[in-house]
This record gives C-alpha cells, structure tokens and sequence, in this order.
C-alpha cells in the first residue's frame, strides 16, 4: 500500500494537516490510497470505517485490504477490468476466471456493473478506484500482461477457482462441450480431418478446439496449473 504514498521520505508515517472536517475517506485518498485498498483502520487504537472524522492528533494506523476480506462463493471469482487491462482479460478467462470487460465502457460504466453484479474492479486507475460506489477493486501494478496475470491471481488467491479452457476468451460465456458431428458445415475441411474435440461458447457460439494455437498457450496454462496446485 506505501507504494501510493506520494511523499516517499518515510513511507510508514505519513502527517497530514487538517484545515477543515473532513472524512477518513477524503484523507486516505488525498495521499494517494484508492479506498478499496484499504483494509482495517484504527484511531487511538480503536477501530473505525472510512467515514470518521479525524481530529487534530488523532494516530492513524491504516492496514492494506488482505484476501481473506473477501468471499468470491463456492462458484466464480468475479471481476471487471478497465480498458487498459484487454490482455489480461483474455489471460483471465483462458484460465477460467469470470473476467467482464468492453474496451468501450467508461468509468461510470464500470463502477456501476462491480456494484450491480458484485464484481471486483481490476484497474490501472487510481482516481476509477477512488469512486465512492465502488468497494471492492484493486489497482493493478505491473506493466506486462503475463506479470499482471500472475499478480492479480496471488493476491487474490485464485487457485481454487481456475479453470482452465472452461470460458471464451472472446466474450466470457461459458465454454461447453459440443458433439463433432453437429458442427460438421461450421468446420473448415482441414480442421474436420484432423480434430475431433471440440467446445463451443454458450453465449457467442465462437467454435475452439485444440489447434495450433493450443501449443502457444499450454505452457501459460501448466504454470498457473502449479499455483492451483500449491494453494490446495
């Protein structure tokens, strides 16, 4: 979390002058915290929320957001990305995570989908985390999309959730088996030669099946498949 602090002179204690009343809130996010990363908070050793109202010698101690303070269910772990993270959504939901994302939608789009269907924001915007409605989010800190992947699914603890092959990198729909001969007039000649296992999204109808495109992707897929395999 200290590496939002704007001031970098002692990263672990930050004073901050108050001209006015004003909300634990407004302070956090004023010396660089997102809200959403911000985990448990406690003034003169009493714990409090984001609303208090600091006063003038008030020893703030702000603990960052830990995993265990979020409960993805039994199912899906759920989140909606910015228009900046279009890899690492494809990387997401190759490994099966619920990964929403429009390279189209705004700001207010987005914060309004995390909060209407319960989704973690995954961004590289501080000020979109910093949105009031939004309570669930994290910002997103490597540059390469492989990087991403892997930070987002350690801090998150994903393992139990990936599911390799089992979502439509195009669309997010869920992936399902189809019989070969059903899809016979869809398939190109070389690929009907060659490939008999086939899947098919529920949603888009987008047709994949083991090609060459599989031996590119299969090593990403074994190094995650460790991490699932650690976390059991």
């Amino acid at each position: 979390m200290t590496d939002f602090f704007k001031s970098k002179a002692d990263p672990h204690l930050v004073r901050f002058q108050l001209h006015e009343k004003t909300s634990l809130k407004h302070i956090v996010e004023a010396i660089g915290v997102p809200h959403p990363e911000i985990g448990k908070i406690k003034v003169n050793q009493q714990e409090v929320d984001l609303a208090y109202h600091p006063i003038c010698g008030d020893h703030i101690h702000i603990h960052p957001w830990q995993t265990e303070q979020i409960n993805f269910g039994d199912r899906f772990a759920k989140f909606i990305l910015d228009n900046h993270l279009g890899k690492l959504t494809a990387y997401l939901r190759l490994l099966g995570i619920d990964a929403c994302y429009n390279h189209q939608f705004d700001d207010e789009q987005i914060a309004s989908i995390a909060v209407e269907q319960n989704r973690v924001v995954l961004t590289r915007d501080r000020g979109l985390l910093k949105r009031k409605i939004i309570q669930r989010g994290y910002c997103v800190r490597q540059d390469d999309p492989l990087s991403q992947l892997t930070e987002v699914i350690n801090h998150f603890q994903l393992g139990a959730y990936l599911k390799p092959f089992s979502r439509c990198p195009r669309c997010n729909g869920l992936l399902e088996k189809v019989d070969k001969q059903s899809i016979l007039d869809q398939l190109l000649p070389l690929t009907r030669l060659y490939y008999n296992e086939f899947s098919r999204c529920t949603d888009c109808g987008q047709i994949y099946w083991k090609g060459s495109h599989y031996d590119r992707i299969k090593p990403i897929i074994q190094r995650f498949a460790a991490i699932k395999d650690e976390e059991k």
